[in-house]
């Protein structure tokens, strides 16, 4: 049964009741609460029913049948909510406002959040990672972008001109989930988004006109940026309905702060993930993080994804590295600190929207006591932001909050004895109340000689005597026992003075959950007061715990401070790989990386398996690094600031879009030579290699000449194409080097070394035999090898074949003169000195042909 097909006047109270609520959310799944479960109906049951393989049942609903109905238990909602919103559907917690023992007939009910993939405020998120939500706003000549993190308070915009693609990369570059977009954008931006990316998109036109959080953007002064955070801001709110003020004011992004670079870097790189496997270990984010807070890791992941190009923060950052590497003595007390310190950003986060625990306030004590000690390192270490201490927080928390305080807030237990005195006296009450029952139980044992009579509790019927049935007949009327349950092998009774002090026990008990929950709500009240302040500490502490990683980073695997150069020059002497270093089982081989102010462009070749790729990725890597405010792994490092990098690694064809490797190729490296200026740093490996041989040699001897007399950006370029090495000759400013390689018996050894100078043999088939293709295979391919060897002939320049079919004459095949000539002549008849000359002249002959 479908809800739209239900008359909906025969319909039972509740059940109109949501489906006025289901009205209002059309495109998500109510979890509607009833008692102790949250049940899904109609279309959302047959669908959460398959989703979470839950079980389908039906409620009668006033219908002629039932409607389909599938429930979970209320206190385990939070698995079920994940499963759905990582399928990408949206889920909103409809709750009961009311309490049901208050209130005569039905309970008001309402959807107090929507959880969706951006929108998550709970701490079943993963630590390490932001979970931001994002919004594009298309003003038909640019795009508004603006993110946030709700569960950390995090807000940032930009402005991006130019057409949907790089709107497209600036999105899939900072791995967002969910993005909003405006009613007018581009739909194929949509469609893409869905589609290639899985992001979930949702079109809204709405934007925020209140005035309680426009502090977020008030000190903007672009309206189109403001204009984006409306937008995204009603979203947000719409949905969360809760106190949001941790959110911060907005950080502009701007593209001269950052070293840009899009996705495909991101990716070829494995700067945060793996391509293989798309997994945190083996990247660059998994060898740095040493961090011992959430928020540290957090920080340094975005830092690995924007580097700065601020020469005067990058040497602040370094001194800081140099001196914990210097006073480790100083470093290791900061890092005990730190593991002391939990999850600050995301704790003000909860205790702003109001969904935390007691545990949440004991987190936040035990972090609050080891700042002291941190402000006093940071100021031995001389760094210049300062941290507060936050003495009454601690104070607070430290005599309210019980220690072994459950996780629900209904249960008692939360606050400390001596902290409110109104709470003590009801618990001195409870207490002696119960002493009582015990010392009741006694005394009606003697006063009615019944030795097995028991005082017992139940929450259907409250304290009771208890008498087994072979002694109820020792029950006499005098005693005053009102017989209040029969079971099979015993009665129960009341008395009076049992009732009396059931309802001091219990008024008491109902009283303490109250008073506790009333005392817990007013200390989150005060501790919210602090959330900005608590927030800019946690920022702090979340950078200094990214320098202490550094430190240890550079101390364990030996990276140098690199030397930051306002000229136009790389010296990486003996860089290594960061990652592979680490995981290779034998020795790194390192290699210089030199391109002084005569050189911008590296054109590498080498056998395959030899290293090209490795070499390139290491350069980008050292300079992401440095940009970071990290020692590299290099013996000696100089290097320029660079405003961006672009690389093309690796074949990939885009499947969902139907393109194919080579437009792959073309279109990254159209974007790169587009985007790209004389401060930025390329990495094109083995580019035109996806179409035909020539096809491919034009292409990249015209990008390489092109990036040479117009860009002059740092370049490094491996190829194949051993056809391309003359033009050392005619640019002066691109230089040979190649990654060598011994060949010995037939066998192939790859040195991994890097040295000047080209090559001219690919040793492909020797690769092939190491990966261990048959015998016969690899022996035919030599055979036809040597083939092609002897029809080549090389030359310095080549030129794009024909397109176009030949005509006539040009099909007609020409005549080898040296052959024609041979062919007429008769040596019998020619005297010895005759065909010496004959010869001679043959020799001059094929000289000049070639």
């Amino acid at each position: 049964m479908k809800r739209s097909e239900v008359d909906r006047s025969k319909l039972s109270p509740m059940m109109q009741q949501y489906m006025d609520i289901k009205d209002k959310y059309e495109d998500t799944i109510i979890f509607f609460r009833l008692g102790d479960f949250y049940e899904m109906f109609f279309d959302d049951a047959i669908l959460a029913s398959k989703v979470l393989e839950l079980t389908l049942t039906g409620k009668q609903a006033g219908l002629d049948e039932r409607v389909p109905m599938c429930g979970i238990p209320h206190h385990a909602y939070a698995s079920y909510v994940d499963e759905l919103i990582d399928k990408g559907y949206k889920v909103a917690i409809c709750e009961q406002l009311e309490d049901p023992k208050e209130v005569k007939g039905m309970v008001k009910r309402d959807v107090i959040q929507v959880v969706t993939r951006g929108t998550r405020i709970d701490s079943n998120m993963d630590s390490k990672d932001n979970n931001y939500i994002a919004n594009i706003f298309d003003f038909n000549y640019c795009y508004g972008v603006s993110y946030a993190d709700i569960s950390t308070g995090e807000v940032y915009a930009t402005l991006v001109e130019g057409d949907k693609e790089k709107v497209i990369k600036e999105i899939t570059k900072n791995g967002f989930k969910e993005v909003i977009v405006n009613d007018t954008i581009d739909r194929e931006i949509v469609e893409r988004l869905r589609t290639n990316h899985d992001i979930l998109v949702t079109i809204t036109k709405e934007e925020y006109e209140e005035k309680d959080y426009q502090y977020i953007y008030k000190n903007i002064e672009d309206v189109r940026i403001v204009r984006t955070l409306k937008h995204l801001l009603f979203y947000i709110l719409e949905n969360k309905k809760g106190d949001l003020h941790h959110l911060q004011p907005c950080t502009i992004i701007k593209s001269s702060t950052y070293l840009e670079f899009d996705v495909n870097t991101k990716k070829n790189l494995e700067l945060v993930e793996t391509i293989r496997n798309r997994e945190r270990q083996y990247s660059l984010l998994w060898l740095l993080d040493k961090c011992k807070t959430a928020m540290g890791s957090r920080f340094l992941k975005y830092s690995i994804l924007n580097p700065l190009t601020s020469k005067e923060t990058l040497e602040k950052r370094y001194d800081i590295v140099s001196l914990l590497s210097t006073e480790f003595i100083l470093r290791d007390d900061l890092i005990h600190c730190l593991e002391q310190v939990y999850d600050l950003e995301r704790l003000v986060g909860r205790i702003t929207y109001g969904n935390l625990n007691a545990k949440d306030l004991i987190q936040l004590k035990n972090s609050v006591s080891v700042l002291p000690r941190i402000k006093e390192i940071l100021q031995e270490l001389k760094y210049e932001k300062k941290i507060d201490t936050f003495e009454e927080v601690y104070s607070l928390l430290e005599s309210s909050i019980a220690e072994d305080a459950p996780f629900t807030l209904h249960e008692g237990g939360l606050i400390k004895e001596g902290y409110n005195e109104e709470l003590d006296e009801l618990k001195r009450i409870s207490s002696g109340s119960k002493d009582f029952i015990l010392e009741m139980e006694k005394e009606e044992k003697e006063r009615t000689g019944i030795k097995n009579l028991k005082v017992g509790f139940n929450k259907v019927f409250g304290y009771y005597i208890e008498v087994s049935k072979g002694q109820c007949n020792l029950v006499k009327e005098e005693f005053g026992y009102e017989r209040k349950q029969t079971l099979a092998n015993c009665e129960r009774f009341i008395t009076p003075v049992l009732k009396e002090k059931e309802n001091i026990i219990l008024g008491a008990e109902e009283r303490i959950i109250s008073l506790e929950y009333k005392l817990f709500m007013d200390i989150r009240e005060v501790i919210k007061r602090y959330g900005k302040d608590l927030q800019k500490t946690a920022r702090i502490i979340s950078e200094i715990d990214m320098l202490q990683s550094f430190s240890v980073v550079s101390d364990n695997y030996k990276y140098v401070r690199p030397t930051l150069t306002k000229e136009k020059t790389i010296r990486l002497i003996e860089c290594r790989h960061p990652v592979v270093e680490q995981v290779m089982k034998d020795k790194y081989i390192p290699n210089d990386v030199i391109m002084d102010h005569t050189t911008n462009i590296l054109l590498i070749t080498g056998p395959n398996m030899a290293g090209k790729s490795t070499y390139m990725r290491q350069c980008a890597i050292t300079v992401i690094m440095a940009q970071m405010g990290c020692f590299v792994p290099c013996k000696e490092a100089t290097i320029p600031i660079f405003d961006k990098i672009f690389t093309r690694i690796g074949a990939s064809d885009d499947l969902v879009s139907g393109e194919s490797t080579f437009m792959v190729e073309m279109k990254e490296a159209n974007y790169a030579l587009q985007e790209a200026t004389e401060n930025s740093l390329i990495l094109f490996d083995e580019l035109g290699r996806g179409t035909a041989t020539y096809d491919g040699m034009s292409l990249a001897q015209a990008i390489l000449e092109y990036i040479h007399d117009k860009i002059k950006a740092k370049t490094l370029f491996s190829t194949h194409y051993h056809e391309l090495t003359v033009l050392e000759k005619d640019l002066k400013h691109l230089k040979n080097v190649h990654v060598s390689a011994i060949e010995e018996n037939g066998t192939v050894t790859f040195l991994h070394k890097v040295k000047p100078g080209a090559v001219d043999k690919s040793y492909g088939i020797h690769v092939a035999a190491l990966a261990k293709l048959p015998e016969s295979l690899i022996e035919r391919a030599d055979e036809i090898l040597s083939i092609y060897e002897k029809k080549s002939i090389k030359k310095e320049t080549f030129t794009q074949t024909s397109l176009f079919e030949l005509t006539e004459v040009e099909a007609e095949p020409k005549k080898n003169e040296v052959e024609e000539k041979i062919k007429n002549c008769n040596p019998l008849e020619m005297t010895p000195m005759e065909a010496l000359s004959f010869l001679y002249e043959l020799q001059k002959d094929t000289k000049n042909k070639r």
